[in-house]
């Protein structure tokens, strides 16, 4: 396995992650926004769901679900991977590790559905797609979380976001389109299931309900279920977080494009106080 390194500064922030040989080089890119040595959840995310795809039987199944567990802090740094299939006749099962130094940082399992056109009548009741206006052309402010820090990561430099529903200065349910805006692997396309992950792990930030200056609220994992591809650039995320005492939360999220629903997303929520800031001690004049 690859040792953990700095991003290298050779390496133009084109592209979250640079493959090389065996080793995939998280770019400042991938940067989340409580460490900026630590990735944002959707980067390793989006990174899983490309290797569940890459390493596909066959061209024809489909992402379904990809259940990520950060088991540590996933480096901005070199990554390995290690792959294990499971193919069945419907239903396709991979096992995605990835690795900083030998240790293992991210486990990933991943669900493929063999495609099949089946006949549905056409009053079939889902989720009425009301629910995801405005589309992203009549929103126009940008996604503030209150408390995040301003620097190259993910959320800044990676993401165009437009806020859709609610309010970003207010805690409570609220909902925003995400748009990948550099490729995730420099050299390939953004996929549709890549592009969803990446945009679900926003869920819990864009949901905040309690003040990411006195508390950190990371999530351990992200679970992402899609019935259908996205269409288009943009993922819709519609999520509602809820926290309690003991210092864990949970926030559901609802997934969509400029069509329609295309999923939902879970993630478990880590919540600690943020240490208090020592006040200075008081100056003594000299006697």
């Amino acid at each position: 396995m690859a040792e953990t390194s700095a991003p290298s500064t050779d390496v133009a922030p084109d592209s979250v992650f640079v493959h090389h040989g065996k080793n995939w080089q998280a770019t400042a890119l991938s940067s989340g926004p409580w460490d900026p040595r630590a990735q944002h959840g959707g980067a390793p995310a989006a990174l899983c769901v490309h290797l569940a795809e890459q390493a596909m039987p066959d061209e024809g199944w489909q992402m379904s679900r990809l259940s990520l567990e950060l088991i540590k802090p996933v480096p901005v740094a070199s990554l390995t991977s290690q792959i294990d299939v499971h193919s069945g006749r419907s239903t396709c099962r991979l096992t995605i590790d990835l690795f900083a130094s030998d240790i293992l940082v991210a486990r990933a399992h991943a669900l493929l559905v063999r495609r099949q056109d089946v006949s549905l009548p056409a009053d079939v009741a889902g989720w009425d797609p009301a629910h995801m206006t405005p589309l992203p052309a009549q929103c126009g402010a940008p996604l503030v979380i209150p408390g995040m820090p301003v620097r190259t990561s993910f959320y800044h430099s990676a993401m165009d976001h437009r806020l859709a529903q609610g309010n970003s200065n207010q805690a409570g349910p609220a909902a925003a389109w995400f748009r990948l805006t550099v490729p995730l692997i420099r050299g390939h396309e953004n996929t549709p299931a890549m592009r969803a992950a990446a945009a679900a792990d926003f869920g819990s930030g864009v949901s905040w309900v309690i003040s990411p200056q006195q508390y950190l609220f990371s999530n351990a994992d992200l679970s992402v279920h899609l019935h259908r591809p996205a269409m288009g650039e943009w993922i819709g995320v519609m999520a509602q977080t809820q926290i309690q005492s003991c210092g864990v939360g949970t926030t559901l999220t609802r997934l969509f494009d400029e069509h329609g629903p295309i999923g939902v997303a879970s993630q478990t929520l880590v919540v600690r106080e943020r240490p208090a800031t020592p006040s200075p001690a008081p100056h003594k004049n000299s006697s």
